[in-house]
């Protein structure tokens, strides 16, 4: 399998998005996460999602003003590109 560009969208449920992201890089996918909808809840579920996140290399992007601080900010355009240039997108 030829390894894909995939764009995970955590819209509904950030702690799935990140858990399907850190899996996706098994396959040696490029695989980049954006949260979206408002920010990530501090639970320990989401901690240690993190964590898979940083032994994946996965640095998540956001477009949730709130959390531009911690995050790559991505406005309207930069999102668009993104889903763009993608060869797959995953939504949850």
């Amino acid at each position: 399998m030829e390894p894909k560009k995939i764009l995970v969208l955590g819209r509904r449920d950030h702690t799935e998005a990140m858990r399907v992201a850190a899996g996706l890089t098994i396959f040696g996918h490029d695989v980049r996460l954006v949260f979206m909808t408002g920010p990530v809840e501090e639970t320990e579920a989401n901690a240690e999602q993190t964590e898979l996140l940083e032994l994946a290399e996965i640095v998540p992007e956001t477009t949730v003003a709130a959390m531009g601080d911690d995050l790559a900010l991505l406005d309207a355009a930069a999102l668009g590109s993104a889903i763009a240039t993608a060869d797959r997108v995953v939504n949850l």
